[in-house]
């Protein structure tokens, strides 16, 4: 295959080794950086004993000269505020990783070209507005989150069928028996592509279908995948006729270090007529194949009709920003299949070629600000701006019951208890706080009132909502609604609740650690 398409080649011994040994690159640079700040400080002090104090005091001016700057970019607060600090408390140091990770110019070094999404018809743009003009009259409060993104390029759609998975297992069952009867295309993105029982049997039929004769395209994120996936079944991939796009290669980065941005999305497309999304990543532990935290617990929907060209169209941009080139034109995507169902659905994606604008981010604020009774809602990370705290803390004085699940049993420690410093003023404020007793808790779902549900790739966190690649479905007054309701209530009965006694009784030395982790979230 063709080097210009991006295609995974054989026998390339320094990618291999770079791609091993790039996971500790970054941690090198910071150890590096702060040695290079004492470095400087102890020559000041022996070497020009005279001027030491003139000289440092021109770094701090440089450093705040620097600092004024970061204050006055566009983006979240926070972020700032952490870079900031780390500028004036270390001025050599910190100004060198913000010039190589901190900056809004590294999402533009990637290897992305600058390619409109698919051209939608006059005719499918004039029927989103029709929607939301139906929205309105049904329930009137969310006309203003659908108007807002379909002014971001994603259109409302109706005529599809929705369909909630509960558990992984189901998940993958139901769309591995879907890319059998695949007789056109089938595309897959993301995050983690884990070898494994599970890969297995979606490589078996992955095979299968392109000896077919099926157009089959992948996309995975290098970084999430350096332990996960082997250089032996990238080549197995492509002896098999499946072409691979890699998001942000890490060896293409090795020596300018710009691998903080990663794809995150879980996507499926199968023949233009049926989509899936959600937290799900291919991997055993997804599927409760092994037991790696007790009982992994992670949600995902599928979308049969209109609705699925949102996520067929966003896989289709990403894989010509990376330089891929599909094999027919874009309408040949489209689904052609009529589905009856009710009620409306959109997709919204987001990442940080459109920093400071943050769609995903916002979508969250206007479900939380928007909810009346309801708001139910499940991640695995929280760290997010006080902007969104306080969103949360007024939905629950104002009376909306609102109940944030996480998990128990944490797979990051240090996320874990960087979770745990909102706890305290989200409780004062009447939220209520679960932890998801049997096991890791990865589902990235929202429900408000009963009408409109959010499910996909989205954490609650700095990376989601600044450095990832994200994709997401909004569902307005569909049946799976209210499966996704009886689930979430499902998860609160199987959890413990977090209470102001146990937030009390926190020792001094974990008080103190996750004061000092917060300074640091924007990086975890």
């Amino acid at each position: 295959m063709k080097k210009a398409d991006g295609v995974v080649k054989k026998g390339n011994k320094r990618q291999r080794v770079e791609r091993h040994i790039s996971a500790a690159l970054r941690i090198l640079m910071v150890c590096l950086t702060l040695l290079l700040q004492i470095a400087v400080v102890l020559g000041l002090a022996f070497a020009t004993k005279r001027y030491s104090t003139v000289i440092y005091l021109a770094m701090e001016l440089i450093a705040l000269i620097c600092a004024v700057g970061v204050l006055n970019r566009g983006g979240s607060p926070s972020y700032k505020i952490s870079w900031i600090l780390l500028i004036l408390a270390v001025p050599v140091a910190g100004m060198i990783l913000y010039v190589l990770w901190g900056g809004t110019h590294q999402a533009k070094q990637l290897s992305l070209k600058y390619v409109p999404l698919p051209v939608e018809r006059q005719s499918a743009r004039m029927e989103s507005s029709n929607n939301i003009v139906r929205l309105s009259k049904t329930l009137p409060t969310w006309e203003r989150l659908a108007t807002y993104l379909e002014k971001r390029g994603f259109l409302l759609y109706r005529n599809t069928e929705v369909r909630y998975f509960r558990e992984g297992a189901d998940f993958f069952a139901d769309l591995i028996t879907t890319m059998e009867k695949a007789q056109n295309y089938i595309f897959l993105e993301y995050y983690i592509l884990a070898e494994g029982k599970l890969w297995d049997r979606i490589f078996e039929v992955l095979r299968q279908r392109s000896a077919a004769g099926v157009e089959i395209k992948i996309i995975f994120d290098d970084f999430g995948n350096i332990t996960r996936l082997s250089d032996a079944m990238l080549q197995q991939i492509q002896d098999a006729g499946i072409q691979v796009q890699i998001f942000n290669p890490v060896h293409k980065y090795v020596n300018r270090l710009y691998f903080n941005y990663r794809d995150h999305r879980k996507i499926a497309v199968i023949d233009g007529s049926s989509a899936y999304t959600g937290g799900l990543n291919i991997a055993d532990e997804y599927a409760n194949i092994i037991n790696r935290l007790g009982h992994w617990k992670d949600t995902g929907i599928c979308l049969r009709g209109e609705g699925a060209w949102g996520l067929a169209s966003q896989f289709a941009h990403m894989w010509e920003m990376l330089g891929g080139t599909l094999d027919n034109e874009h309408d040949y995507y489209r689904p052609e299949s009529t589905v009856q169902g009710s009620g409306f659905c959109q997709c919204v994606c987001d990442g940080p070629m459109n920093n400071p604008d943050n769609p995903a981010e916002e979508t969250y604020l206007q479900l939380i600000s928007n909810a009346r009774r309801f708001l139910y809602m499940t991640t695995p990370y929280l760290a997010i701006e006080e902007s969104m705290v306080k969103a949360l803390c007024i939905a629950g004085d104002g009376g909306v019951d609102v109940r944030l699940m996480v998990p128990a049993i944490p797979d990051h420690k240090f996320t874990y208890l960087v979770a745990e410093t909102y706890y305290g003023q989200l409780m004062a404020h009447g939220v209520k706080i679960y932890k998801y007793s049997p096991g890791f808790l990865h589902s990235k779902t929202v429900m408000v009132d009963r009408e409109v549900a959010l499910v996909g790739s989205i954490n609650m966190d700095y990376r989601s909502f600044q450095l990832h690649y994200e994709c997401g479905v909004l569902i307005y007054d569909m049946p799976a609604v209210e499966e996704i309701f009886e689930d979430m209530d499902n998860i609160v009965q199987a959890s413990a609740q977090y209470t102001q006694e146990d937030w009390d009784k926190r020792p001094w030395y974990r008080k103190t650690m996750e004061t000092v982790l917060k300074l640091f979230a924007i990086w975890m």
